[in-house]
C-alpha cells in the first residue's frame, strides 16, 4: 500500500493517517501530499506537516473533543447495552461531552476492552461508582439495573440533571412498584419529583425536570400510537390486546442461560405472560390519557435478533369511528414530530426500517372483524426504546434541540 501511494520508502505510512484521509475522501495524490509533504522538504516543514497530520487524526479519532463541549455528562453503568448506546450517540453530539463513566465490575478498564467498537473515542477509563467525583459533572445518564438505582440517585448531588433508564422511577405509585418489582421503593420522596419521559407526549413537563424516568421499550412502542387515539376518544379502552416482540438486547448484557445462542436462535418464545413488569407502566400512561383506569392484555415475545421491537395492537373503535379516523388522528398528532412517523396507507412497518435509529414507525389497518383495527408500531428497542429517547430528554432538559446527536439514519441491510 505504501509503495502504491508513494514509492519512497524512507517515510513510513501510518495506517491511522490513511484512515483519516479516507474519511476526508482524499485521493491518493492528496494523501501523499499531506502525509509525506515531499521527501525533499526541509525538516522544519516536515515537522510542521506531521503536527498538522496529528491534529487531523486526533480530531477524527475523538469526534468533537470533550474539552470543546460545554455540558459535562456522566454515564453510570456504562458497561451495559444502554450505556454503550448512550456513548455511541454522544460521539456526535455538539454540546455533551463524557466526563466520567462508571462500571463497578469493569472498574479500571478502558472502554475499548469492554466495547471495542467504541475504542476510537477519546473516553475516560471506567471507575467504580463510589470513586466518582461529580463536582465537574452537569448531568448523568443512569443505566444501572432495576432495584439498585434508587439509592444511588438519592445520593447524587442536587445540582445534577438526571435521566434514569431503569424502571425505578417510572411508576408513580410506590406500592405498585413494590407489587411488581418485589421490594419496597427506597426513595419515595424522590419519586414524587420524577417526570415520566415519553418525549412526544410530555415534552413541556420534561423541559423543567431535574429527574426524568425514561420509559421502557415496550411502553414506548405501545403508548405512542395509543395515547392520541385514547385522548380523542376514538378507541375503546376495555378491550386492547397487545402482541409485542423484542430482540434479545432488551434482556440486557448479563449472562443468562435462556439468552444463550442455542437457546434463542431458530425459535421464539413468550415470556412474562400476564405478569410482565411493563404492564403497569403501559396502563399508567393509557389511564392518564383516558382519565380512568385502563387494563390491557399484553404478551411479550423474545425473537432471535439483536435489536428491534414490534408491537401489534388490536383495538375496538368507538361507535361510528372508522380506521380512516384513526389514521387521520395519528397524522394530526405527529405531523410535526421528527421521530414518530406515520407511514403511507397500506405500508407495513418493519423493524429493519428503524435499526440503529431513534424513529418510531406506525400504521393502522382495518381488521377483518367489523369495528376493530390493527395498529403496528416498530422501534429500535435500544435507541428509541432506551438510549435515544434518554438523549432526547436530556436535550430538552438542557435547553437544546431534542434531535441533537440523534439524526442517525436507520442501518440497512
Amino acid at each position: 500500500l505504501t509503495h502504491q501511494l508513494n514509492p519512497r520508502p524512507s517515510v513510513p505510512v501510518s495506517l491511522d493517517s490513511l484512515i483519516s484521509c479516507r474519511r476526508y475522501k482524499m485521493s491518493a495524490t492528496a494523501f501523499t501530499s499531506i502525509c509525506f509533504n515531499r521527501v525533499h522538504s526541509t525538516n522544519k516543514d516536515l515537522i510542521k506537516q506531521q503536527n498538522v497530520k496529528s491534529r487531523i487524526k486526533c480530531s477524527i479519532k475523538g469526534g468533537i473533543e470533550t474539552s470543546q463541549k460545554n455540558v459535562r455528562v456522566g454515564v453510570l453503568g456504562a458497561s451495559g447495552y444502554t450505556g454503550s448506546e448512550i456513548l455511541r450517540l454522544l460521539a456526535n453530539h455538539p454540546h455533551f461531552g463524557v466526563a466520567l463513566m462508571t462500571a463497578d465490575r469493569k472498574a479500571g478498564q478502558t472502554i475499548s476492552s469492554v466495547f471495542p467498537h467504541l475504542g476510537t473515542q477519546n473516553l475516560p477509563d471506567l471507575i467504580a461508582i463510589k470513586d466518582a467525583d461529580f463536582s465537574d459533572v452537569d448531568a448523568v445518564f443512569c443505566c444501572l439495573p432495576h432495584g439498585t438505582t434508587q439509592e444511588i440517585i438519592k445520593g447524587l448531588p442536587k445540582h445534577l440533571k438526571i435521566v434514569d433508564l431503569s424502571a425505578d422511577f417510572r411508576l408513580r405509585d410506590v406500592s405498585e412498584y413494590e407489587e411488581w418489582y418485589g421490594q419496597p421503593h427506597r426513595a419515595p420522596d424522590l419519586q414524587k419529583e420524577a417526570i415520566y419521559g415519553l418525549t412526544e407526549v410530555l415534552r413541556e413537563e420534561i423541559k423543567n425536570a431535574r429527574l426524568v424516568a425514561n420509559p421502557g421499550c415496550y411502553p414506548t412502542s405501545i403508548q405512542l400510537p395509543l395515547v392520541p387515539l385514547i385522548k380523542a376518544n376514538l378507541i375503546q379502552t376495555s378491550n386492547i390486546i397487545v402482541d409485542a416482540k423484542s430482540g434479545v438486547s432488551g434482556a440486557g448484557r448479563s449472562a443468562k442461560e435462556n439468552l444463550l445462542f442455542t437457546e434463542v436462535t431458530e425459535g421464539m418464545n413468550s415470556y412474562g405472560v400476564t405478569r410482565h413488569r411493563h404492564a403497569p407502566e403501559i396502563e399508567q400512561g393509557l389511564a392518564d390519557a383516558a382519565g380512568s383506569k385502563v387494563t390491557i392484555s399484553f404478551t411479550p415475545h423474545l425473537i432471535p435478533m439483536s435489536r428491534g421491537m414490534q408491537s401489534t395492537i388490536y383495538v375496538e373503535m368507538t361507535p361510528g369511528v372508522k380506521t380512516e379516523d384513526l389514521y387521520h388522528q395519528l397524522k394530526l398528532s405527529y405531523q410535526d414530530e421528527e421521530f414518530v412517523v406515520l407511514l403511507e396507507n397500506g405500508v407495513i412497518p418493519r423493524t429493519h426500517s428503524v435499526k440503529g435509529s431513534n424513529y418510531c414507525l406506525i400504521n393502522v389497518f382495518p381488521d377483518r372483524i367489523p369495528g376493530r383495527a390493527i395498529i403496528i408500531s416498530v422501534i429500535d428497542n435500544v435507541v428509541k426504546g432506551a438510549s435515544g429517547q434518554a438523549l432526547q430528554n436530556l436535550n430538552l432538559i438542557m435547553g437544546f434541540p431534542e434531535n441533537l446527536g440523534l439524526r442517525y439514519l436507520p442501518l440497512f441491510p
